[in-house]
């Protein structure tokens, strides 16, 4: 369990709520108004949370460095989803598992915009380092506009372990680099699949490289010659979706 003392904005804070999240309490700005604000409340109040009206410079002291929106909730427990767990609820469908795995992502507005896009496409979960990369925290649950209230996401000691029990199970792993031999539309994705991606500077590290089965770039035809994280992973993961007929 992670305890966030703070989440903060309008989306993540009603996203939390209609998933269900524990928490203490509400806090909105004095004189804030709106349709998202009455449904804040509204299920403030259903869920048994208390909700109170703060002057705006208390929410400001609370949260200096985050755009708050005039809205924060209070005391939520952020809670990983066990990776056993996840490959369990996999066998119980018949969709093919696609599961997202981030290398070293250390930038917070990366991993939550990556945790946001994951969530959106569908895929069954996200995995993260327990060392050397960002964790769940309030930027990064704000950057995923509430969608780390959805999607699970597991906290794993070794990536490299992951994958070799992952393909003994079954999966197959698409790593993305530069020099991959596959552009990344011209592969199959309709199989059970972990995506790996890797970090903002570095990439995939070598070992973790060497275990995927495939290796598939992004075509680049500008100056610049590499995209962040989560674009590159936006990229990839809606070409899983398309692939999958959705």
């Amino acid at each position: 369990m992670n305890n966030l003392d703070l989440i903060v904005g309008r989306q993540p804070v009603l996203e939390l709520l209609r998933a269900g999240g524990v928490l203490k309490k509400v806090l909105l700005a004095s004189g804030i108004t709106g349709t998202v604000i009455s449904e804040i409340e509204k299920l403030a109040h259903s869920q048994g949370f208390n909700v109170e009206r703060k002057d705006r410079k208390h929410l400001d002291s609370l949260a200096p460095d985050l755009n708050h929106q005039g809205v924060i909730a209070l005391g939520y427990e952020f809670r990983y989803t066990a990776l056993e767990s996840i490959l369990s609820r996999l066998e119980k469908t018949e969709e093919k598992p696609f599961l997202v795995l981030l290398d070293q992502i250390q930038d917070p507005q990366n991993l939550g915009a990556i945790i946001r896009t994951a969530e959106a496409v569908g895929a069954h979960g996200v995995v993260i380092p327990s060392r050397r990369s960002a964790q769940v925290t309030s930027a990064v649950f704000k950057a995923s506009a509430g969608a780390a209230s959805y999607i699970p996401i597991a906290l794993e000691k070794n990536l490299n372990s992951l994958v070799e029990q992952l393909k003994k199970k079954g999966f197959w792993i698409f790593g993305t680099d530069a020099s991959g031999s596959k552009i990344y539309h011209r592969v199959d994705y309709r199989i059970p699949l972990a995506l790996v991606l890797g970090s903002e500077g570095k990439g995939i590290s070598r070992l973790l490289k060497e275990k995927c089965d495939y290796l598939v770039n992004i075509p680049m035809r500008g100056k610049i010659n590499s995209l962040n994280a989560s674009a590159a992973g936006a990229v990839l993961m809606y070409e899983v979706l398309r692939q999958r007929g959705n």
